[in-house]
């Protein structure tokens, strides 16, 4: 039976639909990451550190990233093989290391300090660092929206830091600064991966990047725990710091980061740029009902102003990436696949 225009119609409006949902569960899912840390230092019955969950998450998120990584280098033929040199793989790794590692550990220890709500806010504004350091660094460019959106976010995390009752508590600015130092590191590490993706494809690149990320965790686990008088850091734990790990590799990362791919094919990067936005929602939300943190009118006044900045920024910028000769898309930064 012939194909009608209505019928055709349908299915796209099916594969549109799929994508936002696809889109916007990835962004709740990551949302989840800073709920899963707060519960798992929370746990008075162990000494649970930075490291050690960040090298659990890691040990369960491995596998999957290792079997897909390999299964995409032979589906793809002998081509995907030519383009892949060692040095465009050593390239990959490092830059890995960078985004999944160095900022994930800096973040991990930022929520030591901080709530899951203030984690979120200021880690959600590292596509504005991507802005800042590309035009320093990058040949990029500065826009005047760029600034608005700057100002705007900035605002926000200054009225919630100095006001909000999500910002109260000892050791608030170290673990600010933190968290800012993983935003920093993660932005450079999306402006670095840009010309490695172009040639391997985001899929292929994420699982390089965050297998060598996760080698580099527990190589650093390993480590900590052989130089710890108290022995290895991984002995003795309860099931549930398992549990949380788990829920924390797979659910929280190895999902997300595979349906955000998924939704971008889908529906592109303006409309996945602002589903996108929702995840500090998510955050907020989880953090009150799970965790019991306050939120009061001024971290509620200040979220908007973060969320409303980034989304504009990254709004802009998705629609300054298509170029209007090829209708090609160019990869920007957007507020997914944090650390």
């Amino acid at each position: 039976m012939p194909v009608t225009q209505a019928d055709s119609s349908m299915t796209g409006a099916s594969y549109r639909l799929h994508g936002y949902l696809l889109a916007g569960g990835g962004a709740a899912l990551f949302s989840m990451k800073a709920i899963v840390i707060k519960i798992a230092y929370g746990d008075e019955s162990v000494d649970v550190d930075a490291i050690l969950l960040l090298g659990l998450r890691m040990a369960f998120a491995l596998p999957v990233f290792l079997v897909i990584g390999f299964w995409l280098i032979h589906s793809r033929g002998v081509n995907l093989r030519e383009k892949l040199t060692p040095r465009l793989a050593v390239s990959a790794a490092l830059v890995g290391l960078l985004g999944y590692y160095f900022a994930a550990y800096l973040d991990f220890i930022g929520l030591k300090f901080i709530t899951a709500q203030l984690e979120r806010l200021v880690l959600f504004t590292y596509p504005l660092f991507v802005m800042v350091l590309g035009a320093l660094f990058f040949g990029g460019q500065v826009t005047r929206w760029g600034l608005l959106s700057l100002a705007l976010a900035y605002s926000g995390i200054v009225m919630v830091y100095f006001q909000g009752a999500i910002s109260q508590g000892e050791n608030v600015t170290t673990g600010v600064l933190f968290v800012l130092g993983a935003a920093f590191a993660f932005a450079l590490y999306q402006l670095l991966a840009r010309s490695i993706i172009s040639t391997t494809g985001s899929l292929l690149f994420t699982c390089i990047a965050m297998s060598s990320a996760a080698m580099g965790s527990l190589v650093h686990l390993a480590v900590a725990s052989a130089l710890s008088e108290a022995g290895p850091l991984f002995a003795a734990l309860p099931a549930r710091i398992y549990y949380l790990a788990a829920l924390l590799g797979i659910v929280a990362t190895v999902l997300p980061a595979f349906m955000i791919n998924a939704g971008l094919e889908r529906i592109g990067a303006q409309a996945s740029a602002m589903i996108h936005t929702i995840s500090p929602i998510v955050t907020i939300i989880l953090a009150v009902v799970i965790l019991g943190e306050p939120f009061t009118i001024i971290d509620a006044l200040g979220s908007v102003f973060v969320i409303a900045g980034v989304g504009v920024y990254t709004w802009k910028d998705s629609r300054r990436a298509v170029s209007p000769v090829t209708g090609s898309t160019v990869l920007r930064a957007r507020p997914d696949d944090r650390p």
